[in-house]
């Protein structure tokens, strides 16, 4: 089939690249010229494991990149990937999805076929029937099919669990935008054994935030139970293996830490309880998972005030990305660490190995290392925030600090001989 992607963000570029690995022809869509650029090079705008070959393999045939909307009436299928960023309120952003339906809408005016567009933005329910499709239809008319396909893609993993989905969720009102969806991911389910889930639009897009809120909400209740495990001197992870052999709950997502971040499950779970309250129900107990979550970094800062005063010391972040894996920043649990660091005085230096860029455009005034030696030399305390095997591998570089007090946020550190070492919740 021939298919555009609008948006080559985390999930529309892993998405066109999964697409063109499946034979399908594919064209990615983007404002951004530096963006088209580097796709049309084969080379990956973000760090994913994976995608650099995919793009390296399917450039300039399956997969090309432009910015005109102009290509669309040539493709099958549209598959909207914007991003639906947090509005202060907590609700979601819908202007950039909006205007690119717009400019679907004029692209597919007069086209002598009926255009599939399938929704893959994170979006409420009622978003892609009452919002998205009256615009696309203001400037294309009535003859368009309109679908919802939410992405379940965990940045640092998100190619491989394109290729090998627990599920695949198809969500539509008609029987020729179900079998349109179908055929796209034909291919996909002939190769791996996969849940294929077919229903509403809205039910489609309530799985989305059903699903991430359900994973949040299972950290921050072992982050709650690991908090008091260390009040009792209980190993929290003895517990979670334990717990984790119940098939009713499984042992993925029960490490006690820092808690979560990136750009999914803050947002997702903040854009939930908002919609919830329109509508006039409280989720107390969403409110609850996002409370565990926020006070995690703060639990990780006052271990250390118990050890330590950092005020006018160099202190090392190792980790600043919000999971091994990726670049991505976004609601990093080392940025309130970073924060809560300054605030006390301290001289921060930050160490990550692919995130520091990112992370520089947030704090560009605070110093960083090129390996977690050099950010370690010297150090007062250091404060292990995201789980880099790296991490685990740290031995004598802990000596170059100047008084070897850890806070391990993960537990990921293995020496801890010789050293004042604080684990988070255990």
């Amino acid at each position: 089939m021939k298919i555009s992607v609008l948006g080559s963000g985390y999930v529309g570029t892993t998405a066109a690249a999964c697409l063109a690995e499946l034979g399908h022809e594919v064209t990615a869509i983007d404002i951004d010229e530096e963006v088209v650029a580097s796709l049309n090079a084969g080379e990956a705008p973000i760090h994913e494991p994976g995608l650099d070959e995919l793009l390296t393999a399917h450039a300039g045939g399956n997969l090309t990149a432009t910015i005109d909307y102009g290509v669309v009436p040539e493709t099958d299928v549209t598959f909207m990937a914007l991003a639906t960023p947090s509005k202060p309120d907590g609700s979601i952003e819908t202007s950039i999805i909006e205007s690119a339906a717009t400019s679907l809408g004029e692209a597919i005016a007069g086209k002598p076929s009926t255009h599939q567009v399938v929704v893959k933005s994170t979006v409420v329910p009622g978003t892609t029937e009452n919002v998205i499709a009256p615009r696309i239809a203001d400037a294309a008319g009535e003859d368009f099919e309109i679908s919802m396909n939410p992405e379940f893609l965990r940045e640092g993993s998100a190619v491989m669990d394109f290729q090998e989905p627990d599920k695949i969720v198809l969500g539509a009102e008609t029987d020729r935008a179900r079998e349109t969806m179908r055929a796209v991911y034909e291919p996909l389910v002939a190769r791996v054994a996969t849940n294929v889930v077919e229903t509403g639009i809205r039910e489609a897009e309530m799985i989305k935030y059903a699903n991430n809120a359900v994973l949040a909400a299972k950290i921050s209740t072992m982050n709650e139970i690991g908090n008091i495990c260390k009040e009792y001197g209980v190993d929290a992870y003895e517990v979670a293996d334990a717990v984790g052999l119940d098939s009713r709950i499984g042992r993925a997502f029960l490490d006690s830490g820092v808690g979560w971040g990136g750009s999914c499950f803050p947002k997702d779970v903040t854009a939930l309880i908002t919609a919830a309250r329109e509508v006039g129900y409280d989720p107390s107990l969403l409110d609850a998972v996002v409370e565990v979550n926020e006070k995690q970094p703060r639990r990780m800062l006052e271990l250390l005030d118990e050890h330590t005063d950092v005020g006018d010391e160099r202190v090392a972040v190792l980790g600043l990305a919000f999971k091994p894996g990726t670049d991505d920043v976004r609601e990093s649990r080392a940025i309130p660490i970073i924060e809560g660091l300054r605030e006390r005085g301290a001289s921060v230096v930050g160490y990550d190995p692919v995130a520091t860029g990112n992370m520089r455009k947030r704090f560009p005034d605070i110093e960083y290392a090129g390996s977690a030696g050099e950010a370690l030399d010297g150090a007062a305390a250091a404060m292990v925030v995201t789980e880099w095997d790296e991490f685990a591998a740290l031995d004598d570089e802990f000596d170059r600090m100047a008084d070897p007090v850890v806070v391990d946020g993960r537990r990921i550190v293995s020496r801890r001989d010789g050293l004042v070492y604080e684990g988070l919740t255990w």
